[in-house]
């Protein structure tokens, strides 16, 4: 059988290629963007733009949320659901 899946899985292999390619950038994009040195690197960003004045108090409010909304986000993803 592993011939035979072999002969016939080829044409779709560069199709798991990108597939897989996509997940590799995905997972990084993922860890990137979630990472606490990431985060700590926005939180100091959005504290500095608050000091200076480049940016409002609601506007860095709005950008913390979207920081700890991150934050949970990446923690719902790697917890199961309790089922009701």
């Amino acid at each position: 059988m592993g011939l035979f899946s072999a002969v016939f899985g080829l044409p779709l292999a560069p199709v798991r290629g990108v597939v897989w390619i996509g997940e590799v950038i995905r997972r990084q994009v993922e860890e990137e963007t979630t990472s606490p040195a990431a985060m700590r690197r926005d939180l100091e960003a959005i504290e500095e733009g608050r000091r200076s004045g480049r940016i409002s108090e609601d506007e860095a409010a709005r950008a913390e949320d979207e920081v700890l909304h991150r934050v949970t986000r990446r923690r719902d993803v790697g917890t199961p659901r309790e089922e009701e």
